[in-house]
């Protein structure tokens, strides 16, 4: 069990979220997304700038060395020459800015005097101007939890970027859809101590957001965490969707900074060094087996002093430190990497290995690492790797990682600086206006908490219906199909919080269960057309079938029956297990009930099925004694 205290474990977030606006940030395009063939293509190269203190930003450095094509794709209605940049801004969304002024005031935070938009270099391709713009809304907000409260630092209003559809030998494809969409970021100071608690602001920030004008669904909400220990440094984690993945993130990245210390200390033990050469070794493997070397167009390797056993050294579930440098290599396009801890093999047998060594000068503690793909590739990525190998013999490199579906990392870019952000000079600056924070203020929406005791108190709901109500955003359809219909409410609360996340699990596509299709669906309920028991079988088929919910109640043969023809069938229940009643009296009540509701499948209310079962069962006893 890892001591977090102990380690001096410290994680931040950052969360982004589209808002809800009909226009983008800076044009008047739809907020919306589209799979349509595109109408045109742009073609952009990148490189990076400058910032006015004259540095480049390293991971806008690192994206050049990679020389990529970005191709956009482009439509005549759904984008503009705006996303393009072919033209400049429109004037900013104002509806955008008052959504994130709210939020701010929501998160306790201290709202800014005038509005600035700054230019973010970013030449990753998400933005087809090698820059995002963002701008400060608020700072020094706080959040309440369990563990102690959390600082928010800072909320910015941002345009959100391109989204990457495709990729190819030496090009990226992005649409043009996305970008432009209003989108918030939030972070936290670096005070939280615990996985659990990381989890708990994350949601907490994410109830609040949804309480104003947000996009939903897949996509709309981002969260990235930062994470560093003692001796450690700080990781960017981008991409966790998950929140439930928080915890085992944490650890994760804990055990790998953990490791990569130990690694650290081994390699000063042993005096350990890198290389700078590169040795071209395909002759050496001229008569090699291995089918990837006899193919390339080059094969090269470096050499690792007092690095051997290290390579293979596990750091996290299921990767090792190899992983790391081949995470390096990757990013100039080579996919793999061959090193001393895993041979002999792919075909490199023991005599290889001892030819390399000899030609390289591999020493006892020493390693080498093997590429093979076209020449400048492999020199980029052994140099990558190098250059990693060497912040090895320091320990935990500050980098940004993007999350894999297991719950651990992979490398993604070095972690920005603060030389990658300039004036924008297209937009002019906003006042915000005491007036107008006033009047947010006294229109601010309910939050989730306060939602949860109202509806407790409104509906008489149990304190757990009314969580899970909140919690999975489903709080304004209860209310709105319970006025429809005045369905009862634990029935409907119930459905919405627990059948609807069972139907999900089941693959059933929920997106069809709208308001109008739930009201549709209890007003049968209410009006004693259907049971409560056939709500689920009626649910499921609506989502499968598309029917709407009387044609699914009757293709199911769920509609109620008359009580006479309920009582019919009673009857007929009672007559064929006289016997069972003479022997148990009262006793026969249970198998019987259950016999009759699987006869009936459904299609009458329990409670009527229960009276007139034991009312003909107490009259038969009373006949016999």
């Amino acid at each position: 069990m890892l001591d977090y205290e102990k380690i001096g474990l410290k994680m931040g977030l950052e969360i982004h979220q589209q808002l809800n606006t009909d226009e983008k940030l800076f044009c008047a395009c739809e907020c919306n997304l589209t799979d349509k063939e595109p109408d045109f293509k742009v073609l952009r190269n990148l490189r990076p700038t400058q910032s006015e203190l004259g540095k480049v930003d390293r991971a806008a450095f690192e994206e050049a060395r990679r020389k990529l094509n970005f191709i956009y794709e482009a439509y005549t209605h759904e984008t503009c020459l705006v996303e393009a940049d072919e033209e400049p801004p429109h004037p900013m969304n104002i509806e955008a800015l008052e959504i994130s002024l709210i939020m701010a005031t929501l998160l306790n935070m201290h709202i800014v005097d005038e509005f600035h938009f700054m230019r973010k270099q970013v030449i990753d391709g998400s933005n087809t101007g090698g820059f995002q713009r963002t701008g400060l809304v608020a700072t020094e907000g706080f959040l309440e939890t369990d563990y102690g409260n959390v600082v928010i630092e800072n909320l910015c209003l941002e345009e959100d970027a391109a989204r990457r559809v495709g990729h190819g030998k030496g090009k990226v494809t992005f649409r043009l859809d996305r970008l432009g969409i209003p989108l918030v970021e939030i972070t936290t100071d670096p005070s939280m101590k615990h996985p659990e608690q990381v989890k708990e602001v994350a949601y907490q920030i994410g109830q609040i957001l949804r309480s104003t004008r947000v996009k939903r669904g897949l996509g709309t909400i981002r969260q990235d965490l930062n994470i560093s220990i003692r001796e450690g440094a700080r990781v960017e984690i981008k991409g966790v969707q998950d929140l439930d993945l928080m915890p085992k993130i944490v650890e994760n990245e804990v055990k790998r900074q953990i490791n990569l210390l130990k690694i650290r200390d081994e390699l000063i033990k042993r005096n350990a060094s890198v290389d700078d050469n590169l040795y071209d070794v395909a002759d050496v493997l001229r008569e090699t087996r291995s089918k990837i070397i006899s193919k390339a167009q080059s094969v090269h390797a470096i050499k690792l002093k007092g690095f051997k056993s290290l390579i293979g050294m596990k750091i996290q579930p299921g990767r090792r430190f190899g992983t790391e440098l081949a995470g390096y290599a990757k990013k100039m396009g080579v996919t793999g990497l061959f090193h001393t801890d895993e041979l002999p093999a792919y075909g490199i047998v023991e005599h290889d290995v001892a030819a390399l060594n000899e030609f390289i000068g591999v020493q006892e503690n020493d390693a080498f690492i093997l590429m093979a793909s076209d020449k400048e590739k492999v020199i980029n990525a052994l140099q990558e790797v190098q250059r990693r190998a060497k912040m090895a013999l320091n320990g935990v490199p500050e980098e940004t990682r993007k999350v894999t579906p297991d719950g651990n990392t992979e490398y993604l870019r070095p972690l920005p600086t603060a030389s990658r952000m300039y004036v924008e000079t297209d937009i002019p600056a906003i006042c915000i206006l005491k007036e107008q924070l006033k009047d947010i203020k006294s229109n601010l929406p309910e939050l989730p908490e306060e939602k949860k005791e109202r509806i407790i108190k409104e509906y008489n709901l149990s304190e757990d219906l009314a969580t899970q109500l909140v919690r999975t955003d489903k709080t304004a359809n209860f209310e709105n199909i319970k006025k429809e219909t005045n369905a009862d409410s634990t029935t409907l609360a119930s459905t919405l919080a627990y059948t609807f996340k069972e139907l999900k699990r089941d693959g059933c596509n929920i997106e069809k269960l709208n308001d109008d299709i739930m009201a549709e669906t209890f007003n049968l309920l209410v009006k004693g057309k259907i049971s409560k028991d056939a709500i689920n079988q009626i649910l499921e088929d609506i989502c499968k079938e598309g029917n709407s919910p009387q044609k699914a109640a009757q293709s199911l043969n769920l509609m109620m029956l008359s009580n006479d023809d309920v009582e019919n069938i009673i009857d007929e229940l009672i007559s064929l297990n006289k016997e069972i009643i003479r022997e148990r009296g009262m006793g026969a009540m249970g198998p019987l009930m259950g016999k009759a509701m699987g006869k009936l499948k459904g299609k009458a209310d329990g409670k009527l099925v229960n009276k007139l079962l034991k009312d003909k069962i107490q009259n038969m006893i009373s006949e016999y004694n």
